[in-house]
């Protein structure tokens, strides 16, 4: 092969530059040239005599040989490998032209300067036209560099494979492309059925937020700490609420002169459960000490009805929008409920006694507060989809309510009547905590009522 030291290529690996060619047309020389000297790998070439022929600009650049020093040497005896390793450097590069297949090995070479650098090479035979060896190609890299590039594919790899928290890379159009085993089974899906789907599809509620955060990191990089979102799933068993602690990393491509958005990639974990607990630790906390106030104030007033209803007042703050008191009078013709206080049934206010003293409310059979008396436990009610006011009204409670938690009053072994804690449609239901809570509350107006009555207050 004859060497060209100019461009570092030897033209006997490349069609000649033939004068017919159309001006613009590039000689296959310079354009193997050209090739050679922008890749990313150093590349070296050897015939079949162990001649270096071809030499790139990254081998310049990792060992600082240049092409018009490297290209013509014979191996790198004496000048790229020390005297005592020449040998099996060569035997070993030149045994690559009668195997098959590429052949990994590692060498300490020489620098210019002298300095010993620890390459991984990549080599393989070069036939001629007629089949036979006609020389070897060397692709060679730093350990430490080819070592970075394994680990960081090796690390995406793993998360996107086993990692124990979600990894989602998604596009500028903010569509799944990788989605890795934890992120499926959050997002109630496949692998490769969440791929190129629109998020909008897979998540009811808070889609606007996770969107909103994913544009954010296109348009301005990634935040400085992590995000907690809340969502509401779409699955097969129904609408699903989670928390995620979610991490966003904007994606560019490392090939382009300036940065480009290929997309996000979203790391979460699902936090629901810690955030559940979180929540109710806080509202058990808050509910303690509306107890605690409320018994302190209680203890100050004189009249046992005031206590109640002050009591009362305490246990509204952040559970529910109204409350009413039925109490259990006796009658001639039998027990009855009669309204005995209750909060503005207009707008927000403390709870009252009834002006003009206690009225009896018709509760229709099968009513919450007579379910209650009944049961001699709490009862919980909603009004039924588009219901309106109607259902309030018919219950005798404030057109707006649409929940309804009953509890029963009852004092020294008798039931003296009901307290009903009543949200409106903007708050959730009550649920087996707000159950507990209100028992709570009711024992301490239970007895006040019963103290109120012992002393013979009037309006009881």
């Amino acid at each position: 092969m004859s060497a060209s030291r100019s461009t570092g290529t030897t033209d006997a690996l490349g069609p000649d530059e033939d004068p017919g060619r159309e001006p613009s047309a590039i000689p296959g020389s310079r354009l193997l040239a050209a090739l050679l000297d922008g890749m990313d790998a150093a590349l070296c070439a050897f015939d079949a005599h162990g001649t270096i022929t071809h030499w790139n600009r990254e081998a310049e650049r990792i060992l600082g040989w240049t092409a018009d020093e490297a290209v013509g040497r014979r191996g790198f005896a004496g000048w790229a490998v020390r005297s005592a390793d020449a040998g099996d450097v060569q035997g070993r590069l030149l045994a690559v032209m009668e195997t098959p297949g590429r052949q990994v090995h590692e060498f300490a070479l020489l620098r210019k300067d002298g300095g010993r650098v620890l390459v991984r090479t990549q080599s393989s035979g070069v036939r001629g036209e007629d089949g036979k060896p006609a020389g070897v190609y060397c692709a060679f890299s730093e350990v430490h560099a080819q070592i970075d590039l394994e680990r960081s594919i090796a690390l995406s790899e793993a998360l996107f494979e086993d990692a124990s928290w979600g990894v989602v890379a998604v596009d500028v159009d903010l569509r799944p492309t990788v989605v890795n085993a934890y992120a499926a089974r959050a997002l109630g899906g496949g692998r490769t059925t969440l791929l190129g789907r629109p998020l909008g599809e897979l998540i009811v509620r808070g889609v606007e937020d996770l969107e909103g955060a994913l544009q954010h990191v296109l348009a301005e990089g990634a935040p400085s700490a992590p995000a907690e979102l809340w969502v509401t799933l779409r699955t097969a068993e129904g609408e699903r609420r989670r928390c995620w602690r979610s991490g966003f990393l904007r994606l560019a491509s490392p090939l382009a002169e300036e940065p480009v958005p290929l997309g996000v990639g979203w790391l979460f974990r699902d936090v629901t459960a810690a955030k559940l607990a979180e929540q109710d630790a806080d509202r058990v906390r808050f509910r303690s000490n509306q107890l605690h106030r409320a018994a302190r104030q209680a203890a100050e007033c004189e009249d046992p009805m005031e206590a109640a209803t002050t009591s009362l007042d305490y246990a509204l703050a952040g559970f529910a929008d109204h409350v009413v008191v039925d109490l259990l009078e006796d009658l001639a013709v039998g027990e009855k409920l009669v309204r005995a206080a209750s909060t503005p049934s207009d707008a927000p206010g403390p709870c009252l006694p009834v002006s003009g003293g206690s009225l009896p409310v018709r509760y229709a059979p099968g009513h919450p507060a007579l379910q209650a008396v009944e049961r001699t436990g709490s009862v919980r009610a909603v009004a039924p989809a588009a219901a309106g006011e109607t259902w309030a009204v018919e219950h005798q409670w404030p057109g707006d309510s649409v929940h309804a938690l009953c509890a029963v009053l009852r004092s020294r072994g008798r039931t003296l009547g009901v307290v009903t804690f009543l949200r409106a449609g903007s708050r959730g239901a009550f649920e087996r905590p707000d159950v507990m809570y209100a028992e709570s509350v009711a024992v301490r107006v239970a007895s006040a009522v019963d103290l109120a009555r012992l002393t013979a207050k009037p309006g009881v």
